[in-house]
């Protein structure tokens, strides 16, 4: 068994991933969140966008035009962001889990749309002509990473008074999303 292909795509997306916008979202939403919904969510959204890429070969990003899922991660995370600034600072109780499970889906899922690990998959599952290495070797580095990222999370808020945590999340969505609007802009 060659395992040189799920060497190449775990040290790839490990590298790749490690400090990335991706992580810092997994940090941010299990500091007020179940760390189990943020990495199931995120593992889902990494599965079904650079999974499936590696497996069909990039056939789903065709379907959309990168512009409109950098603009559209860009206005989701604003949204997100706002949210969290304006809503009733009393409620300090952790948001129910379908609901932060399908926040950190959508946030993932459209953050990994064109992301460099996901043109990655699609050429690492093409040059070694063994995607299901590729795939093992891709969430295995997805899971590692984002592991590190919800322990981090889940820590944050001991260590940090509530507030100052929320509106630094808050903060960092917001400018998480104009990155993205303005990179969408400038394609």
């Amino acid at each position: 068994m060659d395992i040189v292909p799920l060497v190449t795509a775990f040290a790839f997306v490990f590298l790749a991933e490690f400090g990335d916008k991706t992580q810092v979202t997994a940090i941010m939403l299990s500091s007020r969140s179940s760390a189990f919904t943020v990495f199931a969510g995120s593992m889902l959204a990494f599965f079904l966008v650079d999974g499936l890429s590696a497996l069909i070969g990039g056939e789903l990003l065709g379907f959309l035009p990168d512009i409109l899922v950098k603009f559209g991660s860009g206005l989701l995370f604003i949204i997100f962001g706002v949210f969290s600034l304006i809503r009733n600072e009393e409620k300090i109780s952790v948001e129910e889990p379908r609901a932060t499970f399908l926040k950190t889906f959508l946030l993932i899922a459209l953050m990994e749309l064109g992301d460099k690990t996901q043109v990655a998959s699609i050429v690492l599952a093409a040059e070694f002509k063994n995607p299901l290495m590729v795939l093992a070797g891709i969430m295995l580095g997805f899971s590692i990473v984002t592991g590190i990222g919800v322990i981090l999370g889940s820590k944050l808020l001991r260590l940090i008074p509530e507030r100052y945590l929320r509106i630094g999340t808050a903060l960092l969505f917001i400018f998480f999303g104009f990155i993205f609007i303005l990179n969408a802009i400038t394609l």
